[in-house]
């Protein structure tokens, strides 16, 4: 009998571990969830997943694998400590190392692809502090297989947008215009959802347009939405990422960095004319994709899920002396404490072993 712990901060972590939470009940393992801040916590509740509500009762929970969907995990939990990811590397700034910052908590990192676990081997061999294991990403185990879509009637267009407001779409008054006209045309079927970090004034004026071509989601599970949408239209969001694994186009407003498999534009008068390049699937941009999907998730038999928590067994088991102690972290350590109300001086450095 393992015990898992699915720890994560905000509700769009939810997705991601509720394909693990799947897979750890049918292997007759025990599962529960944390979470670190009360927005997301009160949602896991009204799902009803099994939360523990306080750090106190991850303690008595005594956890043997933590999987984080955030970015760092208390020390002071005697278990293994794993990241699982909280979204694809979606490039926003220049230079960006985010999605690949050593914050020395983890002991196993479960990457989704080679041009991620490429990366994150070269920074095990600098640090040797952690270990590296591919298994794809569960929060798209639900999207596969992906069944084709007959293209009749009305085209579908998903819009997506990062919270970034420097590089959301959603802020921008032009974009709002020009999708307002085009909702009232009936040309296309929108199907809209925004961050749950937005600003709630910005949720509401989009939602302000909805009529019979134009629909607005306040979810955080995108998958259903991605199987009906012919194509995407985005901004540097990394829901673009996953939307791709479908071998769809999408088409981006202001992207941060350019991309051969995108359909790019940087002003709004160019949306018409790129929506209408998008529904022909240019055949260049659908082989870049292919070639760009390869490297970022080459998984698409739903069985992510599974690969991860079957690593992490075999991790949790496995003689890990050859790893070096993870660094002091005092900051970190203390930002953590003060977070949960809970101090203690008690510090894990050293990988779990069952």
């Amino acid at each position: 009998m393992y015990k898992f712990l699915l720890y994560i901060s905000y509700s769009y972590a939810i997705p991601i571990g509720k394909p693990l939470e799947d897979e750890i009940i049918k292997r007759g393992y025990q599962v529960k969830w944390f979470s670190d801040h009360e927005t997301a916590k009160n949602k896991l509740i009204k799902q009803h997943f099994e939360v523990l509500h306080d750090i106190r009762e991850v303690l008595a929970y005594k956890p043997d694998i933590v999987l984080t969907a955030t970015n760092d995990v208390p020390d002071f939990i005697k278990a293994l400590k794993v990241q699982i990811f909280h979204g694809f590397h979606a490039e926003k700034r220049k230079g960006e190392t985010g999605h690949f910052r050593i914050r020395g908590f983890f002991d196993l990192y479960c990457t989704q692809g080679p041009s991620t676990t490429s990366e994150f081997k070269q920074l095990q061999q600098k640090h040797k502090h952690f270990e590296v294991i591919e298994t794809g990403w569960p929060k798209v185990d639900p999207l596969f297989p992906v069944e084709k879509k007959k293209k009749n009637g009305v085209p579908v267009v998903m819009i997506a947008s990062t919270f970034t407001q420097r590089l959301s779409l959603a802020y921008h008054e032009e974009v709002f215009q020009s999708i307002r006209k085009l909702s009232a045309t009936g040309q296309y079927k929108f199907l809209m959802v925004l961050h749950p970090k937005m600003p709630s004034e910005i949720i509401e004026k989009w939602k302000s347009l909805k009529n019979e071509h134009f629909t607005f989601y306040d979810t955080t599970d995108l998958i259903p939405l991605f199987r009906q949408a012919d194509f995407m239209f985005a901004d540097t969001t990394s829901a673009i990422q996953e939307f791709l694994l479908q071998r769809k186009p999408v088409v981006t407003f202001r992207h941060a960095r350019k991309k051969d498999y995108l359909i790019q534009i940087q002003e709004a008068g160019q949306i018409e004319a790129a929506f209408e390049s998008a529904i022909q699937c240019p055949e260049e941009i659908m082989k870049n994709i292919e070639k760009y999907i390869l490297e970022l998730h080459p998984y698409f038999d739903g069985r992510s899920s599974e690969r991860l928590i079957s690593a992490t067994i075999d991790f949790l088991h496995k003689d890990k002396s050859y790893l070096r102690s993870k660094p002091l972290n005092l900051a970190r350590k203390y930002r953590i404490r003060k977070l949960l109300h809970y101090f203690t001086l008690k510090s894990y450095n050293r990988p779990f072993r069952k």
